[in-house]
Parts: structure tokens; C-alpha cells; sequence
């Protein structure tokens, strides 16, 4: 395990949120001494202590003194020691009593509020964190099997008059789609974007997406499968009005033949 997952573990067991066998691995290193699932034990253990102490607010000082002034006068109530006679507990007593018990019982109810609260943030951000890293996997995966595929091409694009420096790669398969991928390429002004254009033969060109760059003139796009498209002739890169058209209207920016 690495050190962020001895953490999160760690963070469950602290709460007493931990069973299987990630407990039974868990403790297995705490037992072996582990440096790191010690250290971070005692952090949550004591970050838990601390919003405990933090989250509790003790009875006003008015309970306090009612309490220590009901006391006191119990005290000098008490009969002489020849004639002892049990004090019957005066009624306003109680009260006070259940009214500081109440704000330590809300006071710790504060607390586990507020420690399930964060336990449920964090939760719900690595379940939002192991999707996408499903996703990125899931498209790695994708891009590999499709550079084994026999019939996948490869076509480099050049830079043309408008940025000659500019370069790009299309790996194109016609039943998966491809992945395209470009640099060098000016940082188009306000209200454009680049668009790709998959051309074959005489056909009119057919739009495979849009994209935008960085700062660096670096971006890139997935392209899906394009429907009654087979054997593609020619990739360009094209300057359109955000969103994109439906036939290319402005300066040819990258062009290359399969």
C-alpha cells in the first residue's frame, strides 16, 4: 500500500469505520510497527480529540454557580452528627443537573455530526476521484488496443502558410475512431476555435470535432467512428466561429494524407 492509502485507512479505523480485511491489514501494520500507519493513526486520533474538544461548550457560568450555590446550602442543611437523618434532595436540583447534562450530550452530538460530515465529504470525493481514474484507464486501454489493430493508420499533419511550425498526429482506425493530437498551433482569438475535417475523395469534408489549445499551442480530440466514412483521404485542421460549421469556411491551419 502506498502512503495515501495507509492514510485513508487509517481514517476509517479512527472513526471505527473499518471491518474486513482491510481492518485485518490494517492492524497487521500497526502490529508490524509500520512507521506510517502509526503516525497516521495518532494524527486522526488526535485530530479527533482536538474537534471533540473544540466542538464541546461547556454549561453557562450561571449553571455553575445555581449548581455550587445549591450545594453549599444542602451542606449547611446537614443535621448534627448525633441525629443523622437523610436529606431529602431539594426539587430545583435536578434541573440543573439534566440542564448541564443536556449540553454535554448536545455538544457530543456536535461533534459526531461534524466528524460524520467529513467522513462523508471524503467518502464522496474518492469515489469521485476512482471514477476518473476508472475513465482515464478505461480510455488508455481504448488507445492501446487500437494501435495493435492492424488496420489502424497513423497520418502526420504539417503546418501549413498560417502556422508552418505547427505539427500534428492522427491515429485512425474507421470502425473505432481515433485520437488526434496537435502542437505548435496559435492560440486562436476570441469567438474561434480549430476544427477537424476527415476528407475522402470527392466528398464533401465531414467534421471529426473541434478543439482548443493551450497556452503552448498544444491540444487534441477522441474521435468517434464517423458515420459513412471509410477510407479517409485527407485530415485538416481549419480556423471556424466557435462551435464549429457544418463545411469548412476558414484558413487551412494543418493538413496530411493517410
Amino acid at each position: 500500500m502506498n502512503h495515501e492509502e495507509i492514510r485513508d485507512l487509517a481514517a476509517m479505523y479512527a472513526l471505527g469505520g473499518l471491518d474486513g480485511d482491510d481492518r485485518v491489514r490494517f492492524e497487521s501494520l500497526l502490529r508490524s510497527g509500520d512507521p506510517d500507519a502509526t503516525s497516521a493513526l495518532k494524527e486522526f486520533e488526535s485530530s479527533l480529540v482536538s474537534l471533540a474538544t473544540e466542538s464541546a461548550e461547556p454549561p453557562p457560568p450561571s449553571v455553575k454557580v445555581a449548581l455550587m450555590s445549591r450545594i453549599a446550602d444542602e451542606a449547611g442543611r446537614q443535621p448534627s452528627p448525633a441525629v443523622v437523618t437523610p436529606l431529602r434532595p431539594r426539587r430545583a436540583f435536578w434541573p440543573v443537573v439534566w440542564a448541564a447534562a443536556l449540553a454535554a450530550g448536545i455538544a457530543a452530538i456536535t461533534v459526531g455530526l461534524s466528524v460524520s460530515s467529513n467522513y462523508e465529504k471524503r467518502l464522496q470525493a474518492l469515489s469521485g476521484e476512482a471514477a476518473a481514474l476508472k475513465a482515464d484507464i478505461d480510455r488508455e486501454r481504448a488507445f492501446i488496443a487500437m494501435l495493435r489493430d492492424p488496420s489502424t493508420e497513423i497520418v502526420a499533419l504539417a503546418g501549413l502558410k498560417p502556422a508552418p511550425e505547427a505539427r500534428a498526429r492522427m491515429f485512425w482506425n474507421e470502425q473505432s475512431g481515433g485520437y488526434f493530437s496537435a502542437a505548435g498551433l496559435p492560440v486562436p482569438p476570441s469567438g474561434k476555435t480549430y476544427q477537424l475535417w476527415a476528407i475522402t475523395g470527392k466528398n464533401a469534408p465531414v467534421s471529426a470535432g473541434v478543439f482548443d489549445v493551450d497556452a503552448k499551442g498544444a491540444g487534441g480530440l477522441r474521435v468517434p467512428p464517423l458515420a459513412g466514412v471509410q477510407k479517409v483521404d485527407v485530415f485538416a485542421v481549419t480556423l471556424e466561429p466557435a462551435g464549429g460549421l457544418p463545411a469548412p469556411s476558414g484558413q487551412i491551419y494543418l493538413a496530411g494524407k493517410s
